[in-house]
C-alpha cells in the first residue's frame, strides 16, 4: 500500500512541478508558442528518458536479493528528485536572466532542463520500477502484473497535485517557496519509505541518511527563502532604488508593486508588474505616469465629446476608468484576474464604488454584452502581448455588436517597427470588421517596440476635435499633443501581408511569435533580475 501511496504523491509532484516551472519561466521568457514548445518538448524527453531509465534499473538478477534493490532504487527516487529542485531553486534567480538575454528560445531549452530535467526523470523511473517490484513480489504473475493499476496511480496522482497547486499553493505561495515545498514532499516521501519500508531495502541506513539531509536542506531552503531573495534588494531601475511594496499570487500571473524609494521632497514611485512586464507607473500622489492612460482618454474625447457610457477591458491599475469616472462617465471595466482588482484597489486609489467592475474573461462578456456603449477601451495584455484569442476576427465581431450609434474602440496595443508585417495581421483583421480606423503612435526616436494607438468603429469617424487632458505629466505633454495632431494614414505599407485572424485559422502564428521572442528578450535586459523572481 505505502509503495503505491508514494508513488501517487510523486505523481502528484510531477505535474505541480510542471506548473510551477511554466510560471516561473514566464517572466523570463514569456508565453510565445516557441517557448512553450521548449516546455512541452522537455517534458516529454525527461519522462521518456525516465520510463526507459527505469526499465534499465529494473532488470536485477537473482530473486534472493532483487526485490530489496529494486525497492531501494525506488525509494531512492524521491530524493533525487528533491535534491535537484532545491539546487534549481537557488541557481535560477541568477542563471535565468543571463539564459533570456542570450537566446531567448535555446534559454528556455535549458531553463526547462534546470528546472524539470532531472526531477522528471527520476520520478517517472519510478512507475517501472514499481512494476519490476510487484512483478518479483507476484511469483509468476500473469496479465499486466500491475502495470495498468501503476500508471492508474500515477496518472490520478498527477491530477490531485495539478489541483493542489493550482488552488491551494499558486494563490498564496511564492512559485520560489512552492516549489522548494514540492521538494520537501519528495525528500519526505523517501524517509517514509526508511522508516517504515513496506519491502526489505538493500540499503535502508543510506536511504534515511540521503532522504534525511534532503529534508533538512528543503526547510532550511524554505525558512531562508525571503532571506535569500531579499539579498537581490534593494534594485535599481531607471535612476530610482526598488523594493517590493506587496505581492499578488494568482491563476493568471503573480502580480508585484513595486515602490521607490522616496526623493527628498518625501515623494515615491509605484510600478504595477506583472508577467516581466510594468504596466503602469504611478506617482504616490496617484497621477499616472504612463504615457498611455493619457492617450486612451484623449483619443477616446477627440472622436466621441461627449461620453455617456463606457466599457474598459483590462483593470491594471485602474487609472484610466478612474479618470474617466471623474467626468462623470458611467464606467464598467472587464478584468479577469482578482488580483488586478485588489492591487489597484489598495494601492492605486480605485474604487469599486464608483466603476462597476465584472471580474471574468473578455470574450465571454463581450458575447453577452447587455448594452451598447459610446466608448470601449481595449486593453487587454498578458506575458508578451494580447492573448490571441482576444485579437480574432471573431472577437472584433462581438466587440462591434456592444458599440452604441457612433460608437468607437480604442486600443491600447504595440508595435514592432522592424517587423511591420506582425502588426498588419492586427490591422487587416480589425479592419474586416471595423473598417474605419485611425492610427496614432508617439514620436519616440530609437524606439523599436512602440505603443501603437487604435480608433476603430463601424462607421466613418468623424473629424477628431482638439483636447485639453488634465494633469498630463510634463515629460508626455508636448509627446501627447504631436500625437494627437499627426495620424497615421493606414496605408498599403501598414496592410501588407496582413493575414486576417479567425478563432478557427491562425497563419499569422509564427510571426506574432517571433515578434513576441524579440520583445521579451528586451524587456529582460532592461529590468533588474530581482524584478523577474516570483
Amino acid at each position: 500500500m505505502l509503495l503505491h501511496v508514494i508513488l501517487f504523491i510523486s505523481g502528484g509532484a510531477v505535474l505541480a512541478l510542471e506548473l510551477l516551472a511554466s510560471r516561473i519561466l514566464t517572466p523570463y521568457f514569456g508565453v510565445s508558442l516557441y517557448i512553450w514548445t521548449g516546455i512541452l518538448s522537455i517534458t516529454l524527453v525527461a519522462l521518456a528518458l525516465g520510463y526507459w531509465a527505469g526499465g534499465r534499473l529494473a532488470t536485477v538478477r537473482g530473486a534472493a536479493g532483487g526485490t530489496a534493490r529494486l525497492a531501494q532504487r525506488f525509494a531512492l527516487m524521491p530524493v533525487i528528485a528533491a535534491f535537484a529542485i532545491v539546487a534549481a531553486c537557488l541557481v535560477y534567480p541568477h542563471v535565468f536572466p543571463l539564459l533570456a538575454t542570450s537566446d531567448l528560445v535555446i534559454g528556455a531549452f535549458a531553463a526547462c532542463m534546470v528546472l524539470l530535467f532531472v526531477p522528471l526523470v527520476a520520478a517517472s523511473a519510478m512507475n517501472p520500477l514499481l512494476v519490476a517490484i510487484l512483478l518479483a513480489r507476484g511469483g509468476g504473475r500473469t496479465g499486466d502484473a500491475g502495470a495498468g493499476t501503476v500508471y492508474f496511480v500515477s496518472t490520478i496522482g498527477s491530477v490531485a497535485g495539478v489541483l493542489v497547486t493550482a488552488f491551494g499553493l499558486i494563490p498564496y505561495v511564492s512559485n520560489f517557496s512552492a516549489t522548494l515545498a514540492v521538494a520537501l514532499v519528495l525528500a519526505l516521501l523517501s524517509a517514509a519509505a526508511a522508516a517504515r519500508p513496506p519491502v526489505p531495502l538493500a540499503a535502508r541506513g543510506r536511504l534515511g541518511l540521503a532522504a534525511g539531509g534532503a529534508t533538512l536542506l528543503a526547510v532550511l531552503a524554505l525558512w531562508q527563502a525571503d532571506a535569500y531573495l531579499g539579498r537581490m534588494w534593494p534594485a535599481g531601475f531607471g535612476g530610482r532604488s526598488w523594493n517590493v511594496e506587496a505581492r499578488f499570487g494568482s491563476l493568471f500571473g503573480t502580480v508585484k508593486i513595486l515602490r521607490s524609494a522616496p526623493d527628498a521632497g518625501g515623494q515615491f514611485v509605484r510600478i504595477y508588474f506583472q508577467d516581466g512586464l510594468v504596466q503602469n507607473t504611478v506617482a504616490s500622489d496617484g497621477r499616472s505616469l504612463s504615457f498611455y492612460t493619457y492617450a486612451l482618454e484623449a483619443l477616446a474625447y477627440a472622436y466621441r465629446p461627449r461620453i455617456g457610457s463606457a466599457l474598459v477591458l483590462g483593470l491594471g491599475a485602474g487609472i484610466v476608468p478612474m479618470r474617466l469616472a471623474a467626468k462623470g462617465v458611467a464606467v464598467e471595466a472587464v478584468e479577469i484576474d482578482p488580483s488586478s482588482l485588489a492591487a489597484a484597489t489598495r494601492y492605486f486609489g480605485f474604487d469599486a464604488a464608483r466603476v462597476r467592475v465584472r471580474l471574468a474573461d473578455a470574450r465571454t462578456e463581450l458575447k453577452r454584452c447587455g448594452r451598447r456603449y459610446d466608448v470601449v477601451f481595449v486593453d487587454l495584455f498578458q506575458g508578451d502581448g494580447t492573448p490571441d484569442y482576444l485579437v480574432t476576427r471573431d472577437f472584433f465581431a462581438d466587440l462591434r455588436r456592444c458599440l452604441g450609434p457612433g460608437g468607437v474602440a480604442v486600443f491600447n496595443t504595440f508595435a514592432d517597427l522592424d517587423r511591420p508585417d506582425v502588426y498588419a495581421h492586427l490591422l487587416a483583421t480589425l479592419r474586416s470588421e471595423l473598417p474605419y480606423i485611425a492610427l496614432y503612435r508617439p514620436d519616440w526616436p530609437g524606439t523599436l517596440h512602440v505603443n501603437s494607438f487604435i480608433v476603430a468603429a463601424a462607421a466613418p469617424l468623424p473629424e477628431p476635435r482638439p483636447v485639453k487632458v488634465d494633469d498630463v505629466p510634463p515629460q508626455h505633454g508636448d509627446t501627447l499633443d504631436a500625437m494627437m495632431k499627426q495620424p497615421q494614414a493606414l496605408n498599403r505599407g501598414l496592410l501588407k501581408d496582413g493575414e486576417i485572424v479567425t478563432d478557427a485559422r491562425n497563419r499569422a502564428v509564427h510571426d506574432i511569435a517571433g515578434s513576441q521572442v524579440l520583445y521579451r528578450r528586451a524587456v529582460v535586459g532592461s529590468v533588474p533580475p530581482a524584478f523577474l523572481v516570483n
